[in-house]
């Protein structure tokens, strides 16, 4: 049988091409699924979160970010095998999220997604973490009381949030609804008078009415208008990070890390909140 005879040349190719092939298995993750690398690797995870949420998910001016789905983000990320410093915060608004995780943009998203029957048709989710109530903020001066209050009035929320579409379907319907793309401009409106009320979780209105320069100058009505389940979103089909996700929250509550991080993120608002929920229990 006669032999070809393999120049050095061809050789060098041949092994590149053997090499590509190896390396294109060899990911834990698929391209684009958020996350490369990782449990001390060195590589990389996009987590979504908000960034104009005081006590939840806030980006502050020096590019640091808090709040307590910050909090247990970096708890997730750490059980997942990545430090702090290898997270990398993506802003993910409240009409976004689902897009973001079908996209690839992002792992995960903790940035108060409630859990909910027609979310659950696009994304999976991971928790629940946290059971809030949807609650109105009105100025301190304010005569609104009770969701009927509404009727007649201009009441705000973000574009995406089903919080307004709650009090406008079942509560008042004729409220006249104001949608903006972040809370901060609710929260603008609110101050300035061009809405009543701004509505959504009473855990993301604390958060606002908190800060220093809104001290005083709003209230809590202290209405339960819904129970408001967060999750942590994943994307749809990702059982395996839902499960990891899962024991990583279960043990966050069970070494107390959980009750530190509220105290920490909720204690200057005087927010009360509930217990820490049962993964997988849904209060209705």
């Amino acid at each position: 049988m006669k032999l070809r005879k393999v120049t050095a040349a061809s050789a060098a190719v041949l092994a590149l091409a053997l090499a590509a092939t190896a390396c294109g298995g060899d990911s834990d993750d698929d391209a684009g699924s958020g996350s490369t690398g990782g449990t001390g690797g060195g590589g990389k995870i996009k987590v979504g979160i908000k960034y104009d949420q005081p006590g939840l998910g806030l980006k502050k001016p020096d590019g640091s970010f808090a709040g307590f789905d910050v909090d247990v983000a970096t708890y997730v990320a750490k059980q997942l095998g990545y430090e702090p410093d290898q997270i990398e915060f993506v802003e993910t608004k409240s009409a976004d999220r689902e897009n973001a995780l079908a996209r690839g943009d992002v792992k995960f998203i903790a940035a108060t997604y409630s859990i909910n029957d027609e979310r659950k048709q696009k994304v999976d989710f991971a928790g629940p973490y946290l059971l809030a109530h949807q609650d109105l903020l009105v100025k301190s001066d304010s005569d609104i009381s009770k969701g009927t209050d509404l009727n007649g009035e201009k009441l705000c929320s973000v574009t995406g949030s089903t919080s307004a579409q709650n009090v406008q379907k079942s509560i008042a319907p004729k409220a006249n609804l104001k949608e903006y793309s972040s809370y901060s401009e609710c929260i603008a409106a609110l101050q300035n008078g061009t809405v009543a009320a701004v509505t959504t979780d009473d855990s993301i209105l604390a958060g606002f009415a908190a800060q220093d320069q809104y001290k005083g100058k709003f209230k809590l009505a202290g209405l339960k208008l819904s129970n408001e389940n967060y999750g942590i979103g994943v994307k749809k089909g990702d059982a395996t990070t839902v499960d990891k996700i899962n024991k990583a929250l279960e043990q966050m509550v069970s070494d107390g890390s959980w009750d530190k991080a509220v105290a920490a993120n909720f204690g200057p608002a005087n927010y009360k909140n509930e217990q820490a929920p049962k993964i997988g229990v849904i209060v209705k």
